[in-house]
Parts: structure tokens; sequence; C-alpha cells
């Protein structure tokens, strides 16, 4: 809101300092500040007013150290990083821009899942919450909105180089012109003339056009996943929102780069226009995560619950797909992937084990992995930093590709 009014102000009335609101540095700078400001100033209050209405975690003993001295803690402080992260973006991005709507709306929708969630847990005493088949239509219809706008929309392009012969009166010479164009291609990490087609996997007997109905169905399939992910990855104070920080900073130098024609000139990447106001949302979402992580970190006021951790999976998914990264989300969210595969083996390990011998066996000490560190004796807090230098190590390794091929 404040870019359209301080952008009518300078060009109406040449308003001084006005103008600076067209470059995003200097909008992504506001947001990150407002959203810590935000998280700061109103977390707190956020806080007081879970316990007051008496939303407090119901901990299932695990036989975890110090895990049951978290009882009563308050939840659903997704909330604060919800206002700390809506809010900035709302007044310094463009409303109009295509990403940016996507990126509420996959924010406000998997934020309502959570609640409900939530919801359900804290005041209607059922520790299962929401039932799985239900997250997961919800992930699904998500899905379904992000790969369908991301398909059909107008305004999702990315900007090739056409070249073409033009004559002059010395003869003819080689010329080129830059045009935006529909394309579902994605960049594959580490190959040189790394653009990658989704119609290429649809066998020769089916026609192109149908290349939506598997493209769909990829980021139905990312979305579910990656969100889920961070679910489950919310077990210990302050890993989540952390590795999220992490994460996010990583998908805003990628969204900053296809968005600069200098840049993605020399690196090779794809040139996607419009893509720079992810920066804006990627820096009110840092902001959003490192100001939630002042209450969340050890030993924790709030937790974010479901409300906070299927939104946060939901965004990287989103930011992922914008900036045609999918195909890195397996070393940029490998913290978010480790524990899931964690659960996904431990389970079916489990099943397999007690249908062969009569009794389940376990990989794990317990899974997700986090837990099982903790059942090694390590403190959760040690964990904690563990796993976030292993997501910076990844997070490094992500912005190599741009080179290293």
């Amino acid at each position: 809101m404040l870019y359209y009014l301080f952008t009518y102000l300078d060009q109406q009335f040449n308003f001084p300092g006005a103008g600076v609101f067209q470059y995003l540095s200097f909008r992504a700078g506001a947001a990150i500040t407002l959203s810590l400001l935000i998280a700061a100033v109103y977390g707190r209050q956020i806080i007081d007013r879970l316990r007051k209405l008496q939303i407090g975690e119901e901990i299932r003993d695990l036989g975890l150290e110090g895990q049951m001295q978290k009882r009563g803690t308050p939840t659903m402080g997704g909330f604060i990083i919800l206002a700390s992260l809506v809010f900035p973006t709302l007044l310094f991005a463009k409303l109009t821009n295509v990403y940016i709507v996507l990126l509420l709306v996959s924010t406000v929708w998997t934020g309502l899942i959570g609640f409900i969630d939530d919801y359900i847990k804290v005041f209607k005493k059922n520790k299962e919450g929401l039932q799985g088949k239900f997250k997961v239509v919800g992930q699904v219809g998500l899905g379904l909105i992000v790969g369908l706008t991301l398909y059909f929309n107008e305004h999702v392009k990315i900007r090739v180089y056409k070249p073409g012969l033009i004559s002059t009166s010395i003869g003819q010479v080689e010329y080129g012109a830059y045009q935006d164009i529909k394309s579902m291609s994605t960049t594959v990490p580490f190959l040189k003339n790394n653009d990658f087609n989704y119609t290429s996997l649809l066998p020769d007997f089916i026609p192109g056009e149908y290349t939506w109905i598997l493209y769909v169905a990829i980021v139905i399939f990312i979305v579910t996943a990656v969100s889920n992910g961070a679910n489950i990855t919310d077990g210990i104070d302050g890993l989540a929102a952390g590795t999220s920080v992490i994460i996010g900073l990583t998908l805003g130098v990628f969204a900053y780069l296809s968005n600069n024609k200098p840049f993605s000139q020399y690196l090779s990447i794809m040139y996607i226009p419009n893509s720079g106001e992810m920066v804006i949302f990627c820096a009110a979402f840092v902001g959003a995560c490192i100001g939630f992580l002042w209450y969340n970190s050890y030993p924790a006021q709030v937790f974010m619950g479901d409300t906070g951790s299927l939104m946060l999976g939901s965004i990287i998914a989103v930011l992922a797909l914008a900036t045609r990264k999918e195909l890195l989300i397996p070393i940029v969210c490998g913290i978010f992937l480790v524990e899931l595969v964690s659960v996904i083996m431990q389970v079916s390990y489990f099943r397999y084990t007690k249908r062969r011998y009569g009794e389940g066996r376990r990989i794990f000490l317990m899974s997700p992995l986090h837990h099982h560190f903790q059942k090694k004796g390590y403190h959760e807090a040690k964990i904690v930093t563990r796993f976030w230098i292993v997501a910076i190590i990844l997070a490094v390794i992500s912005l190599v590709t741009l080179k290293l091929r």
C-alpha cells in the first residue's frame, strides 16, 4: 500500500524522497525491519493473550529429558509469524504482482489449516488434532491453486534471448532481443545448459498441451512434502523457525538474481520478470521468523504449533516453485527432507518387521531425527545449533550451484 502511495506522490507531486520506494533494496530493508518490530513489540502481547486463554501445549510423555517441563507453554504462536509477515508485505510489496498474491494466499491458506488443527488439540482436547486426510485435502487444494496459477497465469513468464538477422548497408549482422514467453522449464542444479522442460517427461503419444496435468501433480507433491517436512521439524525449541530463516534467505537471493538482467546473464540463469517482488516477501519472512525466535529459542516461551509450521513449509515450497528452483529443494530444504524421511523409514521398517518377525523393530531410537539425538543424550540446544550449521552448509551448496556446473 505504501508503495502505491509514494509512487503516486512521486509522480504527481515530485514529493522529496518518495522515489526511494521504487528500489527493491529499500523496500526489502523496510519489510524486514518492520516484521522484526511487529514480532518484538506485539509478540509478548500475543503470548500473554494465548496464556490468558489457556492455549497451552498438551505434551505427550515420550520419555525425553525436560519434555514435561514444557507442559502448558502457549501454542498457536504461528500468529506472531503470520502478523509479522503479512502486514509488511501488504505495506511494501506490489499487491498486483502474481507471485505476491500467490504467496499471501499460501500463507493464509495453510495458516488456517494449522489453526484448525491447533484449535481441535487445545479446545476439543483431542491430541490427534485435525485428521490427516483433511490436512492432505487442504494441502492438495493449495497445490492445485499454486500449480494452475503458475502454469496458466499470463504474467508468469521467463525472459529469453531471441537471436536474429538484420540487413544493413554493409551486409547482414547478427542481433537479438529479449522476449517474455510462457515456459514450463525449470533449473537443474550442477548441470551446464541446465534448463529442463516438464513437457519432455510426457510419453510421445501424449500431446504437449497436457503438460499442465503433470506439472500440477508435481506441484501438489512438492507443496505437501515440504509443508509436512516443516511440520515434523517443529519438535524442539527454535529448530523449524531457525532453519526457515536460512532457507528464506537463500530463496530470497535466488529471487533477486532471477529478476536482475546483468546477474542472470552472467550466471546463465533464468530471467524471471517481476520475481523481484518476492525479495520483499522473503525479507518479511526472514524478519518474522527471527522475531519469533526471540520467544521460541530455548527455553521456548511459545510454540508456533501447526498454525506456524504448516505455513512455513508451504511458503518455502511456493518460493522454490516460483523461482524455478524446485529441484534444489532436496538440498536447500535438506533438514526438512531428512526429518520427513526419518519418520517414513521408521514407520515403514517398524510395520515391515512386525509383519515379518511378529514384533516391530526400529532404525532410530525415536523419530523424527531430532528426537533420536535427544534419546542419545544430546541437549536440545546443541541439536538445534548443529542442525542450523548443517542448514547453512546446505544453503551455501545451493548458492554454489549458480556457478558450479
